[in-house]
């Protein structure tokens, strides 16, 4: 068993949950909606999905790094947090760019995510983070083997590389929670490094070391999404895409129905899996989800050398970008930027992700031909994200993954549609649902009808 806590050795997609079968909403059709939506519909449930786009994964999971990476879960608030983010901004290629606003959701996230940036929280979250992502690489084997579902999967594992010795000895912090819940990993030198990813060879003068984490995976997150929304569909799911969410209705005990741009729908439950607008909707029920949005960029480009291109994903623990072999595509992701909702596809942040995927792997790819993409990662101030029940009694959320939607996305749901469905969840709920941000005051008093709160137009 990866981690001590696990029930069972391997999730029992199959089994039929203890409480009754329900009517079902899942808003948002993402990895992480239609993930959810798979695992409630197998479970027996009746499931209706909403999205305001035209098909499932065209918003955050469209275009992300292509990690599926539980060894790398680590949250952002770590010790020294200061320290890095004053470097990161005054770099060339900055991995990170904050850009103020008055808005106070984004002042009180960043005071949150410095409160955590301590060495005690930092196990803590890091360990509920490996516990999620654990249970979720399980989860998307199990998928794999029942369904054959393809997506452009690779397993060989994720190489974080380090340009200083410095990176390396930081790394001991990571590996003593790995050690912790059992998860394979080896301190490799550059020969080592080469070893594992041959076209670093060509670059070996520009590291000194890495971190393989063998058991991660990798794979294009819009494939896996529209396959198993497929998949979902012929259980019955029913998608409705083009049709844009308004609110919540209900009176502090319970959600009565969802307001939409065709009309109020109603189930038995619903699970909010809307990723940084999540918290907009749920707001007016007392739930103050420190979930905000963190900007990230990615690049896709056509292989044209196979043996210069990466094997799997190589993390450049500099520059906080991932560089991922995606069939015949490299995928490069990274940067935070925080600028609210702000989707626009600023031409200067391509420059670190050029110059990372130039720099290490300089033949791989023809950057001329590279598809520039934008998206919001829903993230909280602790890294940890906010899945299962709340005290309002038939909402439920999964929401606030941040950079590691498409690695805790299997797990995520599975966990969800046992929550729906009043099974034994098979991993802890501890410290991952939305109790650990405190019990909210009126959420259980009977109130008038609650009036919601618009989602945003990207």
């Amino acid at each position: 068993m990866p981690f001590a806590h696990r029930t069972a050795n391997k999730p029992a997609t199959n089994q039929r949950p203890r409480g009754p079968f329900m009517r079902v909403i899942v808003l948002g059709s993402g990895v992480i909606g239609v993930s959810t939506a798979y695992y409630l519909a197998k479970a027996g449930h009746e499931v209706t999905v909403i999205d305001r786009q035209a098909g499932p994964a065209l918003e955050t999971s469209y275009a992300n790094a292509g990690e599926v990476s539980p060894g790398y879960s680590a949250p952002w608030a770590a010790p020294g947090l200061v320290l890095k983010a004053a470097k990161w901004l005054m770099m060339k290629h900055s991995p990170l760019v904050i850009r103020p606003k008055l808005d106070p959701a984004m002042w009180s996230w960043m005071m949150k995510l410095l409160a955590n940036a301590n060495e005690r929280s930092y196990e803590i979250n890091k360990a509920r983070m490996v516990r999620i992502a654990e249970y979720s690489r399980d989860c998307l084997k199990a998928l794999r083997a029942e369904t054959g579902i393809h997506y452009d999967e690779r397993a060989k594992g994720t190489l974080q590389v380090f340009r200083t010795q410095k990176q390396v000895d930081a790394a001991a912090t990571d590996m003593a929670v790995l050690d912790r819940f059992n998860v394979p990993y080896q301190l490799l030198d550059v020969a080592g490094c080469a070893a594992v990813e041959p076209a670093l060879a060509l670059v070996k003068e520009k590291i000194v070391g890495g971190l393989l984490l063998p058991g991660d995976e990798t794979g294009d997150c819009f494939r896996f999404t529209n396959a198993l929304a497929t998949m979902a569909e012929g259980l019955g799911v029913e998608f409705r895409y083009n049709v844009g969410i308004k609110k919540l209705e209900g009176d502090g005990r319970r959600v009565t129905g969802v307001v939409t741009d065709a009309g109020t729908l109603t189930a038995d439950a619903y699970v909010v899996a809307l990723g940084s607008y999540s918290p907009m909707l749920v707001k007016p029920f007392g739930l103050n989800l420190p979930v905000y949005p963190v900007k990230g960029y990615s690049l896709t480009l056509p292989i044209t050398d196979a043996a210069g291109a990466p094997e799997s994903t190589v993390m450049d623990e500099t520059h906080k970008i991932a560089i991922t072999r995606l069939g015949d595509r490299i995928r490069v992701g990274g940067t935070a930027e925080l600028t609210g909702f702000d989707l626009t596809l600023r031409p200067g942040r391509r420059g670190p992700l050029d110059h990372v995927v130039s720099d290490l792997f300089p033949t791989g790819g023809d950057l001329s031909k590279a598809e520039f993409w934008t998206g919001l990662r829903p993230n909280t101030p602790d890294g940890t994200p906010i899945v299962g029940p709340t005290p309002v009694r038939n909402l439920f959320l999964n929401t606030g993954h941040g950079t590691l939607g498409w690695t805790m996305a299997a797990g995520s749901g599975r966990v969800v549609a046992d929550v729906v469905g009043g099974r034994q969840t098979e991993i802890d709920m501890d410290g991952l649902t939305v109790e650990r941000y405190g019990r909210p005051a009126d959420a259980t008093r009977t109130r008038p009808a609650v009036a919601g709160v618009a989602r945003p137009t990207a």
